[in-house]
């Protein structure tokens, strides 16, 4: 490894999926939050802290010894403490911004940015928005009619927000399990032997289309949202069906990175289709 690419290692994080991870959840919480009404100027410090505190960790562990690849000249040293330090401020710093007078409190609870943030800020517009709906519907609004619409309003984006994290943990667990697969199978070449260590994975797969074909049925989200996992779990059968080729961990990275932002595009549509 030269130099260049040496120092890159130090501080960059190099793990694909690792972003796809970060960035497909991030991504597609803030599309179904703006898609709903939510604020995007408050998408700038959770964005901003979410990649800095993730960015933290690869500097953090050159510094004292816990990555592959660890600091050893004082100019390293100086380099990964400097971008530790420097990612610590601005997560630091973005974090504050994100909760500022008590806002956003319930980004603590839920973990997704769907959630309706500055949603006390926008309180009088909410109000004046529903006024004007409830006086077109029914002639005249009150204050509870108006306050009972912008509380199921917040609850619908809350109840998205939550429904795009589950469906997110079920895409990075089917992910995780095909990579741990694809490491375990990497020397094997007799199709039995395949099947054999990939028994628990093909489970898995039964097991995530019987969740979503039981959600779809009971309505709990837009069947269509359910299409977004339609190409990893053509890429899992698929790969038991063909021809087994030698493991290029870097490529398979890649390709799952590409996989994860084909989900996240796919869920934000299909979240927003009746």
């Amino acid at each position: 490894m030269n130099s260049a690419g040496r120092r890159r290692s130090l501080v960059f994080p190099r793990e694909h999926g690792a972003w796809g991870i970060l960035l497909v959840p991030l991504f597609t919480g803030a599309a179904v939050g703006l898609l709903a009404g939510g604020s995007a100027w408050s998408l700038v410090p959770l964005g901003i802290a979410a990649l800095g505190l993730f960015w933290l960790r690869t500097p953090v562990e050159s510094w004292i010894g816990a990555a592959p690849v660890r600091a050893r000249t004082p100019s390293e040293l100086r380099l990964v403490r400097h971008t530790a330090l420097v990612l610590a401020a601005v997560s630091v710093s973005a974090l504050i911004w994100l909760f500022w007078g008590g806002r956003n409190r319930a980004l603590l609870w839920i973990g997704a940015p769907g959630k309706r943030i500055h949603r006390s800020g926008h309180r009088e517009t909410d109000m004046a928005e529903c006024a004007d709906g409830c006086s077109d519907d029914r002639g005249g609004g009150t204050d509870v009619d108006c306050t009972r619409c912008v509380f199921c309003r917040d609850r619908a984006l809350e109840w998205h927000g939550l429904v795009s994290l589950g469906l997110q943990c079920l895409f990075a667990i089917n992910q995780i399990q095909f990579v741990q697969l694809r490491i375990r199978a990497a020397h094997t070449t007799d199709r039995s032997e395949e099947i054999s260590i990939g028994r628990g994975f093909l489970a898995g797969q039964v097991i995530l289309m019987a969740l979503l074909a039981t959600a779809c049925a009971g309505h709990l989200f837009p069947c269509y949202a359910a299409i977004a996992f339609l190409p990893v779990l053509l890429r899992g059968f698929v790969w038991f069906a063909t021809e087994s080729k030698p493991l290029a961990i870097q490529a398979l990275g890649k390709s799952e990175l590409v996989y994860a932002g084909t989900f996240g595009m796919l869920l934000v549509l299909g979240m927003q289709l009746p």
